[in-house]
Parts: C-alpha cells; sequence; structure tokens
C-alpha cells in the first residue's frame, strides 16, 4: 500500500532514493507515494450521493476526480462525481519542449477524458465556469447548466500576468504584439507558434527565453527549453544563440545540472541573473528584430563559477522572444477566494490547509498550481495534490479527520539534449508543527550523474505511466 508517513519517515524516504530510479520513479507515478482511501474505514454512511464538483481537468483536477470516484466506489460510498474543463481535451505541458524543438506534436501529448467517465463512472463537462455561489454552494456554467455542490474542488492553473511588463509593436494590436512574443507555456497554439518562429530563424540570429520570478509552473522548465533550444540552434542554425534573461538571483531548480549545461554541454546560452524585463517592443514590419529592455541592467554570469561580467547591460536584440511573464492563480479560484480575508496569498494564490486542500471557504478546495505552498507548481505533485484531495475529502464526508500525515513527491526529468537528460526529486511532508507540506530529508536531489542517455530513455516511461495514472 501506500506510504502514508510514520516515525521512521527519514530511514523509509532514504531506503527509496537509493533505489533504481526506474522503480522508484514508475511507483511515484502510479501513486504509491501518495495516499490511498481506506475502504474498511469509510464505508457507506450516506443515503444520498454526495456531490463533489471538480473545476479543471489538468493534472491536479483530472487525477482528483479519477480518485474520487474510484476510492469511493471502492469504499461502498455514493458520490456524483463531476469534471468541469472549457476544454474539450487536455494537452499535457509536460513534454512540450520537445514540440518547440520538433521532436514530438501536441497530437501526441492530447488526452481526453473518455475513459475517465466510462471507466470510473464520473460525468465530464465540457464548459466554461462563469461564477460560484459558496453561500448556496452551486457552479454556474457557460453552458446555463447550474451544478449544486457538497464540495468543489479548483484546479484551475496559472494564468499570465502582463502588467509589468509592456509589450508594443507597431502595426499590430496589443493581442497581437503578445502573441508574436509566446510564452509557450500552457501547451497549445502558442507552442507551435514558438516552433515556427526558430524554425524561421536566420543562421547567427539570436533567441531569448525569460524566466519570470518564482513561484511560477515547472520551476526547470524555462532551463530545460533553453537547454533543448541552444541543442537544436546548433544542429540547425549555426552562429545562433540563446539569451537568458532571468528574473531571479540565480537558477531556480537543478542548479548543478543546468549551470553545467549552460557552460559545458551547450556553448551558445548567455544567462543573465537578476534581469527582470521591462517592456519588448518591434516593428511588425521588422519581427526579426526585437528589442528587451530590463528594469535594471544585469550582468553575464558564469553559473557555475557566479563569476559575473564587469560589464552590465540593459537591452537586448533578438530575433525569436520567448517571453514567459508574472504567473498567478487561475482567475475562477480569485473571483471565488475574493473578500475573504486571508484567503488569497499575495493577490495572486489560494491559502490551503494542506491537509485537506480546503481553503477559507469551506467546502471549497484548490490543487495544483493556483495554490500557495512549499510543494512546486508542477504536474507530477498535481497529481499527488489531487490524491491527498480526494482522500481528506472522502474521510471529511464519511464523519472523519484528514490523514495527519500525508507525503507527496515532486519528480521530474529535465531533457538537456535530444538524447540525454537528469532528473530531479523531492518528497515532502506534513509537519504539523508548522501546519504545512514541507521537504523531508534526504532534501531535493538531482542526478548526480548528469544529462544520460539512460535518464532519457526513462524519461518517456516516466511521463507514459504519470499520464496513465492521470487520464487512464
Amino acid at each position: 500500500m501506500p506510504c502514508r508517513g510514520s516515525s521512521g519517515l527519514t530511514e523509509d524516504l532514504r531506503r527509496r532514493l537509493s533505489m533504481d530510479r526506474r522503480t522508484f520513479f514508475g511507483m511515484l507515478a502510479a501513486g504509491t507515494a501518495g495516499l490511498s482511501a481506506t475502504a474498511p474505514e469509510l464505508g457507506a454512511q450516506t443515503v444520498s450521493a454526495k456531490k463533489f464538483v471538480v473545476v479543471g481537468g489538468g493534472m491536479a483536477g483530472a487525477t482528483c476526480a479519477k480518485y474520487l470516484a474510484m476510492w469511493a466506489k471502492r469504499s461502498g460510498m455514493t458520490v456524483d462525481v463531476t469534471l468541469v474543463d472549457e476544454n474539450a481535451r487536455y494537452v499535457s505541458c509536460i513534454m512540450s519542449n520537445k514540440v518547440v524543438t520538433g521532436e514530438r506534436t501536441l497530437a501526441s501529448l492530447t488526452y481526453g477524458y473518455d475513459t475517465l467517465s466510462s471507466k470510473f463512472g464520473l460525468r465530464f463537462v465540457n464548459a466554461g465556469v462563469t461564477s460560484v455561489d459558496a453561500v448556496n454552494k452551486t457552479v454556474a456554467l457557460s453552458t446555463s447548466e447550474t451544478l449544486s455542490y457538497d464540495r468543489l474542488i479548483l484546479a484551475p492553473g496559472i494564468q499570465f500576468d502582463y502588467s509589468t511588463v509592456s509589450i508594443t509593436a507597431t502595426g499590430l494590436t496589443d493581442e497581437q504584439a503578445r502573441d508574436a512574443v509566446p510564452h509557450a507555456w500552457k501547451a497549445g497554439p502558442q507552442t507551435d507558434t514558438l516552433r515556427n518562429q526558430l524554425v524561421a530563424l536566420t543562421a547567427g540570429e539570436h533567441v531569448i527565453v525569460t524566466v519570470p520570478k518564482s513561484p511560477y509552473r515547472c520551476p526547470p522548465g524555462p532551463y530545460e527549453r533553453v537547454c533543448v533550444i541552444a541543442d537544436w540552434l546548433k544542429k540547425n542554425k549555426a552562429g545562433s544563440r540563446v539569451i537568458v534573461l532571468d528574473a531571479n538571483a540565480g537558477i531556480q531548480a537543478e542548479k548543478v545540472n543546468f549551470g553545467n549545461a549552460f557552460t559545458t554541454v551547450h556553448a551558445n546560452i548567455d544567462y543573465f541573473p537578476n534581469a527582470a524585463v521591462a517592456s519588448v517592443s518591434f516593428d511588425a514590419a521588422s519581427p526579426s528584430v526585437k528589442t528587451v529592455t530590463l528594469v535594471a541592467p544585469a550582468a553575464q554570469v558564469n553559473p557555475v563559477t557566479n563569476v559575473a561580467s564587469v560589464t552590465t547591460q540593459s537591452s537586448f536584440t533578438a530575433a525569436v522572444v520567448n517571453l514567459l511573464p508574472q504567473m498567478k492563480g487561475g482567475q475562477i479560484m480569485l473571483d471565488t477566494l475574493a473578500g475573504v480575508e486571508g484567503a488569497i496569498v499575495g493577490g495572486r494564490w489560494a491559502k490551503v490547509n494542506e491537509l485537506s486542500y480546503e481553503t477559507l471557504v469551506p467546502g471549497v478546495h484548490v490543487i495544483g498550481d493556483s495554490i500557495a505552498s512549499k510543494q512546486p507548481k508542477a504536474g507530477h505533485i498535481g497529481n499527488q495534490q489531487g490524491k491527498v484531495c480526494a482522500d481528506a475529502i472522502l474521510r471529511l464526508e464519511s464523519g472523519l479527520q484528514p490523514y495527519p500525515a500525508p507525503v507527496t513527491n515532486s519528480a521530474c526529468y529535465t531533457p538537456i539534449t535530444s538524447s540525454t537528460a537528469t532528473w530531479l526529486t523531492a518528497i515532502f511532508a506534513y509537519n504539523a508543527v508548522a501546519g504545512e507540506m514541507q521537504v523531508a530529508p534526504p532534501g531535493v536531489i538531482e542526478a548526480p550523474e548528469g544529462p544520460t542517455s539512460q535518464a532519457y530513455s526513462e524519461m518517456g516511461e516516466w511521463f507514459g505511466e504519470l499520464m496513465a495514472d492521470t487520464f487512464a
């Protein structure tokens, strides 16, 4: 059965981290580092079906809906689970950097909800949510349907905040200007746009990738993108370079492996920390000349030695600008929690009780990228949070308390070239004194051997198992 925490937690974690990585990540993708609803404890304790509405069919939301239905059936509880998403199918952000380099297609990363409906008996509704009435416990949909609920789970992911950056393009509307400097951070049309812009590059023209201030979705993701673009440029656009403008003081994940990749594996990367973007400007008639201006001058830094250039720059020019703006939680979360003192952290993220992911609004839970947490905003951890939340809700609706010692895992593989990858993992455990999930000993672990072809092969298996656990 899944690990649920014990007084011997540290020893157990060390044992698991010493396992063969293939076995370790396979176990985690199947949910064996999360929680399991204990069927004998729950039982059918209600006459009428409990109604659970999950808004958002991504990694966290789809997993939560699946496990609510599956574990309830196993325990004999009668439930009505409805999963709502404005998109008919889900396109995975995980592995989407391989679309940017032409190694995968968006179609290969697209998943439907039919299996969740037919196999587990939940209902999928393809609609947007217009409002939530937390007092009367109803959800209004764009289709004019209204859903009632006993528990509402919001998993809306992230939205982009362009308020801190000015994007101007002569001859284009504001929306067109933004699309011309794509974030490609929600897999979809902008992913293809970025791919097409790279293909259209003239050899010797440069690419700028910006990294927003933490926290943001997928901490290793921007640096992974830098690596795979740099690898592709070396093979296809001689003389072209990747300029990294990082709003943070340093690399935010896999510092050793990305540092080495930026300096040793790839010689065509220029890294600038403390480089927050103030503006992007260009003329639609000359789209290959885009100027990025910083809030303050920044110096190029070697991320391994931390030695900085003696000169600084305040503006950069490139043909392609992959602009990742600041991020915040989905709008339906912000709207639902608005007006409740302390419910939203920093105006961006939901405050939750990490035993159940319930917010300060009773009966409303938030999981995934929209929450304020020491757990990273990433697909694998979203899958884990979905299970913890499902388990807690079933316990609560059976008159029990949430499991007091949940454990989650954050894990990912990172392609460095078209044939090598690294990996990163950390286990989080609930600290009852602090009242939050915290990294458990031995801490965050990154692949000590650096990028390998073995890890690249394992990456595909890990991804397949994770997506099957979420959507199949």
